[in-house]
């Protein structure tokens, strides 16, 4: 893989090669396109192209980025989704996928205690 770097700290770089090794996603696998944004930023999102749509050829997921004004920060931004996604698939555990099981669990356990307290079939 390239050693590609965004606008983002050195640290940050070196998680994103260490993380898409892992997972075996190159560079060459991946099919990247570059869109008009919208939302914020108003004349400059309207003449530059900074949305990023990723494409990992080998799995066939799609990730779409158009959260920041600069395509660098963009392309950083897909790519670190698209680790999300791909591990995801592998069934890898992500922080993400830790914090919606965890969320998950939290929500069972208060609809058990709410309908342990308001149960009127006692």
């Amino acid at each position: 893989m390239s050693a590609m770097t965004f606008a983002v700290s050195e640290e940050k770089n070196r998680w994103l090669r260490e993380r898409m090794a892992a997972l075996d996603i190159r560079e060459e696998d991946l099919e990247e396109r570059f869109v008009r944004s919208s939302g914020k930023g108003g004349q400059h999102v309207n003449k530059t192209s900074t949305c990023v749509c990723l494409k990992h050829l080998p799995t066939g997921i799609e990730v779409k980025c158009m959260e920041e004004r600069s395509q660098s920060l963009n392309r950083f931004l897909a790519r670190r989704e698209l680790v999300e996604k791909v591990a995801a698939l592998a069934g890898v555990t992500t922080p993400r996928s830790s914090r919606q099981e965890r969320a998950k669990k939290q929500k069972a356990r208060r609809q058990r205690r709410a309908t342990a307290k308001y149960d009127t079939k006692k």
